[in-house]
């Protein structure tokens, strides 16, 4: 995967950055479904395989539409190079795997998504692969975690779904000074609202399942770093096999076109309906980076551009409540996903981290009665009127 150098403005190479047009003049690229690519001598082919001149080989390994998709994230997310994956947990767990071994220690945020967990406590010690979970609270202190044996530190921020707020810029200097990667999980954000590269990041993935695509339309994920890192995380998916298809990634290329100005109307959205719900008789609490009672709102401001799509509520009554609320909804989308068009309202602590002991979740702020609303960029007030009705309704 090669930048292509467009001299053009980021958002501006997220729409024009294509793969080159071929003898059929086409305007929009097209797609590449095809599993392997035919060389033009033998001499080609070993020279392509001995990885001493670019080229198509299998699509396992690369294709036009991956490559394309690439390029662009790259740009997008300030990173040298990548590799797309069939899915977002691919991702995070190629970007770990790719580059720890038996006896590498792992530093993680505690608030991280349910199979983040679960690779974490249940697949890495089977490979002698330690790890050691931080409080985000005690972000300030992470160093002390750190063992002679620690290669990475992991996080997500804003964490999902209680929205904790962490210091990219205090947590790059930590890592750098103790030359420890740091790979963080920009899914929520997108490039487009966050650049953790710019704060010392190493890594960042993405599930493009979620605001890449934008419209709950396919599973990927993509993995960007440094062209050094790229190198090992490269080798380990090559051979291990987590390519993303080419269709897949010809749909998350052309929705980057709109990324921007939806993600601006996703965040626009969610700070309307975020302002309006605070204070509401049936509701415990109401959790976004942007509103000023948020612990982490001076942070958020800092290092975000928008606050993003995520509004989190605490409806009163615990999960009997919340459920009854989920079942009152007539219009938003009762579905684990989140990032699409449509409003998306989800139960967290029986669904996407049901996986969790009550203890574990109470740890990391997920409490029985947490709704998670992935705001979408419908009229905010139909949005609106639909949660303040199931409110009522569930009471």
């Amino acid at each position: 995967m090669q930048n292509s150098g467009n001299p053009y403005r980021e958002e501006t190479n997220s729409i024009r950055e294509q793969t080159p047009r071929s003898a059929e003049r086409e305007h929009s690229a097209p797609i590449f479904m095809t599993s392997s690519f035919v060389f033009e001598s033998a001499e080609q082919a070993r020279a392509m395989f001995a990885e001493e001149i670019p080229g198509n080989i299998y699509t396992r390994f690369s294709n036009p539409n991956t490559d394309e998709f690439v390029r662009k994230m790259a740009a997008l997310e300030h990173l040298e190079d990548g590799f797309a994956t069939a899915s977002g947990m691919s991702a995070i767990f190629t970007s770990m795997a790719a580059l720890l071994k038996s006896g590498d220690h792992v530093v993680c945020a505690r608030s991280v998504f349910g199979s983040t967990h679960q690779i974490l406590t249940q697949i890495f010690p089977r490979w002698g692969i330690e790890f050691t979970y931080v409080d985000i609270a005690d972000q300030y202190n992470w160093a002390k975690a750190f063992k002679p044996n620690t290669k990475m530190l992991f996080l997500e921020t804003p964490s999902n779904p209680a929205l904790d707020i962490i210091d990219l810029e205090h947590v790059g200097k930590i890592c750098k000074q103790a030359n420890v990667l740091l790979n963080v999980d920009n899914c929520f954000c997108t490039p487009v609202l966050q650049k953790p590269a710019d704060f010392g990041a190493d890594i960042v993935i993405h599930s493009a399942t979620k605001y890449i695509d934008g419209q709950g339309r396919a599973l990927g994920g993509v993995i960007l770093a440094r062209k050094d890192l790229m190198k090992e995380i490269r080798f380990f998916a090559r051979h291990t096999g987590p390519a993303l298809s080419p269709f897949n990634a010809w749909l998350f290329s052309k929705s980057l076109e709109t990324l921007e100005i939806r993600m601006l109307r996703h965040s626009e959205n969610a700070l309307r309906i975020a302002e309006k719900l605070q204070g509401h008789a049936e509701l415990e609490k109401v959790i976004y980076p942007f509103l000023p009672d948020h612990p982490g709102y001076a942070l958020a401001k800092k290092q975000m551009t928008h606050g993003g799509g995520i509004v989190t509520l605490i409806v009163k009554g615990g999960i009997d409540r919340g459920r009854k609320f989920l079942d009152s909804l007539q219009m938003l989308s009762h579905t684990a996903n989140l990032g699409d068009t449509r409003t998306i309202a989800t139960h967290p602590a029986s669904t996407t981290h049901s996986k969790l002991s009550d203890a574990e979740r109470a740890a990391v702020g997920i409490l029985p009665g947490m709704v998670r609303i992935s705001v979408g960029i419908e009229n905010a007030d139909d949005v609106m009127a639909d949660i303040e009705q199931a409110l009522k309704a569930s009471a």
